[in-house]
């Protein structure tokens, strides 16, 4: 698995174009993913099968849910549903987690040290006689007068010494620089200003309803609605509020279906976002305020509520070992739901139990953590890390050292 889900190249090296068209195929099989993660998967192939991806891309998804890291899974022969079920129960944040620790392990390459071209400078050809030398310098005046003889030309050029270059490239720099001054901002008519804002009472009326409703079709809630509105309209006592778009939306009958479109996102980011209401605050472009304000005024406390506990006995009640070994990195989320103190007592007197079955038998901690990974199938570097992040690391080299004394003759 290691060797399968190794990275071919950077994520900043993926083409965009190929990115986008994987970001919408995941959107189109329910499983919208971040340009990150994105990047991270298709990371994974060679520039080489970037064709490929545009070919599957652009056809409709055969299962869902499918995410970018099983659309790589599917071009490399996965069929489509398996590919689905893995990313149905969480096989794929797995593989995820891998890539990532596999990459901060790799080395870097060492720097290669620039080669000096070595070259001798051509030793002088023997001067002629003198006489013949005089004989040619000559003949060479009398043909072309002023000009530099052939002996001239064809010898070695001396060349600058060291303190005579210096003085030249200090001379090509002590050219006078010009800094760009502050100039002073544009006047008259090259004055640039917004455009004057108008009064809200023109949405109050009936040409208003036309306006409004192509707005609620653009934005998600009404935090997004007064923030695209304030840009045109004023309020009642100065700045548009929310009062005010309120005031409007309940004249023209609209708040209704805001609020239907409200509930349907709210639940729809709280599904996707596995109830963190961080990430969810993030996904529709509010404030941990403003989204608290809206849960409020829906009164969607309970559902909400409801959702988040699902996620939490989710995450508590995770059957595999490497589920459980993983969600441990997940730092934010398991604070956002409020379980982390929780989880790790319950994953650290799990581990407590799997080590000391196979203490016995191991000689250091990487090989105690690879015993406990290949009983239970889970990866080696999950088993290890998980060690060292509950602090349970220092305890067992003293204990393996212990062991490893007393088995000494």
């Amino acid at each position: 698995m290691n060797s399968q889900w190794q990275r071919r190249r950077q994520p900043d090296d993926v083409p965009t174009p190929v990115a986008v068209a994987v970001s919408d195929f995941c959107r189109r099989a329910k499983a919208a993913s971040s340009p990150t993660e994105v990047r991270e998967a298709l990371a994974l192939l060679s520039e080489e099968d970037d064709f490929r991806v545009r070919t599957l891309t652009d056809t409709e998804p055969e299962a869902s849910p499918l995410g970018p890291f099983g659309v790589v899974d599917i071009l490399r022969g996965t069929p489509p549903s398996v590919a689905a079920q893995r990313q149905a129960c969480g096989y794929y944040e797995v593989v995820q987690e891998l890539a990532r620790v596999r990459e901060e392990k790799t080395p870097a390459p060492a720097p290669v040290a620039p080669q000096v071209p070595s070259f001798a400078i051509p030793p002088p050809r023997p001067a002629p006689a003198e006489g013949a030398a005089a004989e040619a310098a000559g003949r060479d005046k009398a043909a072309r007068p002023g000009a530099e003889s052939v002996q001239d030309r064809i010898a070695p050029r001396k060349r600058a010494s060291a303190p005579e270059l210096e003085s030249e490239e200090q001379g090509e720099t002590e050219s006078p620089r010009f800094l760009k001054r502050d100039l002073p901002k544009p006047r008259g008519r090259f004055t640039q200003v917004a455009a004057p804002k108008v009064s809200y009472q023109l949405l109050v009326r009936t040409e208003g309803k036309e306006i409004l409703e192509s707005a609620l079709s653009q934005n998600e809630h009404r935090f997004a609605l007064l923030r695209a509105l304030a840009e045109q309209y004023n309020g009642a006592k100065g700045e548009l509020s929310l009062v005010d778009l309120e005031s409007v939306l309940r004249r023209h009958e609209l708040m209704d279906a805001l609020a239907t479109k409200e509930r349907e996102a709210l639940l729809s980011a709280y599904t996707d976002q596995r109830g963190a209401a961080g990430r969810v605050a993030w996904a529709l472009g509010l404030s941990p305020s403003e989204l608290q304000r809206l849960i409020a005024m829906l009164g969607m406390q309970a559902e909400v509520e409801e959702l988040r506990e699902r996620f939490r006995r989710e995450t508590l009640g995770a059957r595999h070992l490497t589920q459980r070994l993983d969600m441990l990195g997940r730092d934010k989320y398991l604070v956002d739901l409020g379980i982390k103190k929780r989880f790790t007592e319950t994953l650290r007197k799990e581990l407590e139990g799997l080590v000391q079955d196979e203490l016995s038998e191991a000689h250091d901690l990487p090989g105690l953590a690879l015993a406990v990974a290949r009983k239970h199938g889970a990866p080696q570097e999950l088993v290890l890390r998980a060690l060292e992040r509950l602090g349970m690391a220092g305890k067992l080299r003293e204990q393996l050292a212990a062991n490893s004394h007393h088995s000494l003759p």
